[in-house]
């Protein structure tokens, strides 16, 4: 363990530990718009800049290891001065159509924006230009709002393993683009969308729907594998518009592309809400209950058995269920009916 002062406040923490992590233990709020605590520190907005003694300028908290017997100024003129200045030249080469935009209020930019006060920009001249519509019905991806950070290339390659976009060309022509500058296409899990602190990357199934206001917040578990990840549903009325995963759960608020986008399914008018049974060969699907349904299996199956023995009958269950209701299930063809012929789809 090691002892440092942050804004006169003292700290023990491991060896190891950022001076921004030191800082967060203290409840001391620093920006930064391409730190996340899942991904290797990385350094590039420089938002981070605290001031260190015996150090002659700034430097980032996010990539400096703290040391022992180190004072830390977090707060000063001189840095709400240099934080400024980089987020003004931020917004020089950024879209001013925060009205518009899908991110709205969920901005880490618009935030600082905010924060710093900044109405007009003293710094002009050109802005970057890039049309490319990508053509995929998962992500929309807006180059004219990206700030380099670097969250979804690194979130890519970190967590992901896909590398399906980097870094092309150099200076104001700088760029993050999928191989060959040609259309995104990967696995869509839309880490990249989930980790993206502006709104370079947004799902293409939010654009339209509310943002915030009305919006209700619902934690539950989704259904589509037995991972069991932890999703916030967002929804507007009876409508879900959008889903997200908070990085405290165990799936680290990662997800999959069925898990983040294949959502439209809920709010689906053709899909069941009470059991149907076909009462007479070739008739019609009628509505019943579930005590009624449940009867009804049971006879089916138990007549089946009784006219043609247990072998006559199979199952096959679900990777949407648990593992508890998939070993019911598996005793009761087993124990209960009698046949081995058991399986599962094991797939999502």
């Amino acid at each position: 363990m090691i002892t440092l002062t942050i804004d006169g406040k003292q700290i023990e923490v491991a060896e190891g530990t950022t001076v921004l992590e030191a800082s967060r233990q203290l409840g001391i709020d620093v920006p930064t718009l391409c730190h996340d605590d899942r991904l290797k520190p990385f350094g590039a907005c420089r938002l981070c800049i605290v001031e260190i003694s015996g150090m002659a300028k700034p430097v980032t908290s996010c990539t400096t290891p703290a040391a022992n017997g180190m004072v830390v100024k977090t707060n000063s003129e001189k840095l709400y001065r240099l934080r400024k200045t980089t987020v003004e030249l931020l917004l020089s080469d950024h879209p001013n159509d925060c009205m518009v935009c899908t991110s709205s209020g969920d901005c880490a930019l618009q935030e600082l924006a905010y924060l710093y006060g900044i109405r007009e920009n003293r710094f002009t001249g050109a802005m970057r230009e890039h049309n490319r519509v990508d053509h995929n019905p998962f992500i929309t991806r807006d180059q004219n709002k990206c700030v380099m950070c670097g969250l979804c290339v690194r979130v890519c390659e970190e967590v992901q393993g896909v590398g399906a976009i980097g870094y092309a060309e150099r200076g104001f022509e700088a760029k993050v683009i999928p191989p060959f500058g040609k259309d995104l296409d990967c696995e869509f899990c839309g880490q990249c969308v989930a980790v993206c602190p502006t709104g370079a990357l947004t799902g293409r199934l939010w654009a339209g729907k509310p943002r915030l206001e009305g919006v209700k917040f619902t934690d539950t578990t989704c259904t589509y594998c037995g991972c069991g990840c932890n999703i916030t549903l967002r929804t507007h009325g009876d409508q879900v518009i959008r889903v997200d995963s908070d990085p405290k759960n165990h799936n680290r608020g990662w997800l999959c592309v069925k898990g983040r986008f294949g959502y439209e399914f809920i709010n689906s008018g053709d899909r069941l809400t009470h059991p149907l049974i076909r009462r007479e060969k070739g008739g019609q699907f009628e509505k019943a209950s579930w005590d009624e349904a449940l009867d009804y299996v049971a006879k089916k199956l138990t007549d089946i058995k009784a006219e043609n023995g247990p072998d006559a009958l199979a199952g096959l269950c679900s990777a949407r269920c648990s593992n508890e209701e998939n070993y019911l299930f598996q005793k009761m063809f087993r124990a209960g009916l009698g046949t081995n012929n058991i399986d599962h789809c094991a797939r999502y």
